[in-house]
């Protein structure tokens, strides 16, 4: 389940991306129950990418910011609970891993659902059944 981290430069200390991938994907994986399930762990992948001061916005004013992105099959983030409390979470360790400089308006994040069949796990394309049968071997 690919999740994409964008920060304006400076946002966070380069020593603290590593932690904040890794405490997105605890987050991730905790919400939906997953925590310590295998086949779901390494298949949460998560890319950053750090965008020049000067080329993020919002409302057409130059701002320094974290963008926090999932592209998930449609079951993942389907509970109002799990989706509420994955982002509130996210928001919070972007927020206290900026040493809280970055304000939490200037934390966004959206979750993108894909259409079943288009994922590849383990190197096998699956439906959302078969993913659930996979996660289920654990």
């Amino acid at each position: 389940m690919p999740l994409t981290l964008t920060l304006t430069e400076g946002v966070l200390p380069e020593n603290a991306i590593p932690q904040a991938v890794a405490r997105l994907t605890d987050a991730f994986l905790e919400q939906h129950g997953l925590a310590g399930n295998e086949v779901m762990t390494r298949n949460v992948t998560v890319h950053v990418n750090i965008l020049p001061k000067g080329t993020t916005f919002a409302g057409g004013e130059e701002i320094a910011g974290a963008w926090i992105e999932t592209k998930t099959p449609s079951f993942a983030l389907a509970d109002p609970a799990v989706k509420s409390n994955f982002f509130m979470d996210a928001t919070r360790i972007i927020h206290t891993l900026s040493g809280g400089k970055l304000p939490v308006e200037h934390i966004w994040s959206n979750a993108v659902h894909t259409v079943d069949g288009t994922w590849n796990i383990d190197g096998q394309v699956m439906t959302n059944s078969e993913i659930g049968e996979a996660l289920s071997k654990g």
